[in-house]
C-alpha cells in the first residue's frame, strides 16, 4: 500500500518564493488529508497536481496564520466546485467557532457538511479511524494550544504498521519523544540553526540539532526537518546540524514527495 507526504509548505511564519506557509497531503493507500492549511495551500496543491476534492480529512494543528488561515479558503473552493461529501477537520479548541465567523461574515454557504472534532485533551488519543489509516493527537508544547499528529496505516498483511508523524509547532522537551516513539518518518519543526538556541527557546520552537536529538531519543527511522525561518536562504545549515547527531535527516522543500518506509524489519506478528 503507497504510504507517502507531499510538501505544500515548507516555511515559517513569513512565506517566501521559495517556501509557502505551512501544508502537507499525505496518502495513506489512496486515503488522502491534509496536515496544516496556511496561506496559499490551496495554490499549492493545483501547483503539485493534489486534487482538491480527494482530500477527506483536514488536520490543524494550531490556529496561528501560517498553520490555519488558508482553511476557510480551502473550504469555500471546495463547496464552488461541486463538493457534496463531506468534509472533517480535526483542530484545536475555537476552530468551529472561527471558521463559523469568517464563513457567516463572507456570506459562504457549504454544500457539504463540515465536521469539526475539537481537540482539548491533555494525553495521547485516537481521533480518527478510517479503512485505510487511524489519527493519534497528542499535545506539544508552543504559545498557544498545539496538537501533534501520528497517522498510522492500517495494514491489511500481517506486518506490523507504517506510522510517520508531524510535529509543528513546539519547544524542546524530551517528553516529545515518548509520544513518537518508533514511528517511521518524523516531521519535525526546525524553525531555527543552532545559533539562535535563545531564541527558538523563547519563542518556543526547535533548532536543527534540537529536532535531531528528539529523532534520536524516539528512535525513530528517518528525519524530516520542515518549518524553516524566511531568515534563512540556505538550509545546509540545518542538515548539517541535523546530521551531526542523527544520520537519517531529509530537508522539506516544497514540492517534495516523502515515502513512509519501514524503519525496521516489518517482523511478523
Amino acid at each position: 500500500m503507497n504510504f507517502y507526504t507531499t510538501i505544500m509548505g515548507s516555511g515559517a511564519a513569513v512565506p517566501t518564493l521559495m517556501r509557502h506557509c505551512s501544508g502537507q497531503v499525505v496518502n495513506v493507500g489512496g486515503y488522502r488529508l491534509l496536515l496544516d492549511c496556511g496561506e496559499g495551500t490551496q495554490h499549492q496543491m493545483r501547483a503539485y497536481r493534489q486534487k482538491l476534492q480527494s482530500v477527506q480529512l483536514i488536520c490543524i494543528s494550531h490556529l496561528h496564520g501560517d498553520h490555519f488561515f488558508g482553511l476557510p479558503g480551502l473550504l469555500a473552493t471546495l463547496h464552488l466546485c461541486g463538493r457534496t461529501l463531506p468534509v472533517t477537520v480535526i483542530a484545536p479548541q475555537g476552530a468551529r467557532q472561527a471558521l463559523d465567523v469568517l464563513l457567516a461574515l463572507s456570506s459562504t454557504r457549504l454544500d457539504y457538511e463540515l465536521r469539526v472534532i475539537e481537540l482539548s485533551h491533555a494525553d495521547k488519543r485516537l481521533v480518527f479511524t478510517s479503512p485505510r489509516c487511524q489519527i493519534w493527537a497528542f499535545p506539544i508544547w508552543h504559545s498557544v494550544p498545539t496538537y501533534g499528529f501520528i497517522i498510522e496505516e492500517v495494514s491489511r498483511s500481517q506486518s506490523r504498521p507504517r506510522s510517520m508523524a508531524y510535529c509543528s509547532d513546539t519547544g524542546y522537551h524530551e517528553e516529545l519523544a515518548d509520544y513518537v516513539r518508533d514511528v517511521d518518518l518524523l516531521c519535525l519543526e526546525s524553525t531555527f540553526a543552532d545559533d539562535m538556541m535563545s531564541v527558538a527557546g523563547e519563542k518556543q520552537h526547535l533548532t536543527a540539532s534540537q529536532a535531531a536529538q528528539i529523532a534520536q531519543q524516539a528512535q525513530v527511522g528517518q528525519l524530516l526537518l520542515t518549518h524553516f525561518s524566511a531568515r534563512y536562504r540556505e538550509s545546509d545549515v540545518f542538515l548539517q546540524q541535523a546530521s551531526a547527531v542523527f544520520p537519517n535527516v531529509v530537508l522539506a522543500e516544497d514540492g517534495l514527495v516523502v515515502p513512509v518506509s519501514y524503519s525496521k524489519s516489518p517482523a511478523r506478528l
